[in-house]
């Protein structure tokens, strides 16, 4: 896992310690030294912290004028034990919403297990955003997860699903991957 970076492609048009908006503005991330760990695995150490122990991840783009942003995890989601959907809305998205960034795309590809339990925050994120047409989109994540998702009924505040698979995100700019997601979610 050590090896796996978060997407630094369009670093040329937004980092997000370098967003005086952003949750992580001024965090600097070591190159050399790994420190943080999902379980007994190191991950590299371009990923941030959210006060999640077995998630991780890296805004890599967020526009003001269209108010989304797109941010990729990695780990575990662990609301069962973790309550990371807490830490999520507490930490990030909150103060996101202060800048109104309403639509939400999360590339959960290297989310490798979901354990679900109550459904409040992600009820009060959807209450939080769904006055101004806001929606949560999850990306390319393994079926296993989805199950889970399915289980705990979070089809009812998320995009997620065959729709949202396969989606080729790297090959794209951040304005063509939230209009790709934005049609499909109308």
């Amino acid at each position: 896992m050590h090896d796996i970076e978060p997407y630094y492609h369009w670093r040329d048009l937004y980092i997000s310690a370098d967003d005086e908006n952003s949750p992580f503005y001024g965090m600097i991330n070591n190159e050399f030294s790994y420190s943080n760990k999902v379980y007994n695995y190191y991950i590299h150490p371009q990923w941030d912290s959210f006060d999640s122990t077995t998630l991780y991840l890296k805004v890599l783009y967020c526009d003001y004028d269209d108010g989304y942003c797109i941010i990729e995890f990695i780990g575990e989601w662990n609301d069962i034990i973790e309550n990371d959907i807490m830490y999520l809305k507490r930490e990030v998205v909150d103060k996101m919403l202060n800048f109104k960034i309403n639509k939400y795309i999360l590339i959960c590809e290297n989310v490798y297990n979901f354990h679900g339990q109550d459904t409040d925050y992600y009820e009060e994120w959807i209450d939080d955003i769904q006055d101004n047409n806001g929606w949560i989109c999850l990306v390319n994540t393994l079926p296993h997860v989805e199950e889970e998702l399915k289980r705990c009924r979070l089809q009812n505040y998320l995009h997620f699903g065959k729709q949202f698979n396969d989606l080729n995100w790297r090959k794209m700019n951040p304005m063509l991957i939230y209009e790709t997601i934005e049609q499909k979610i109308k």
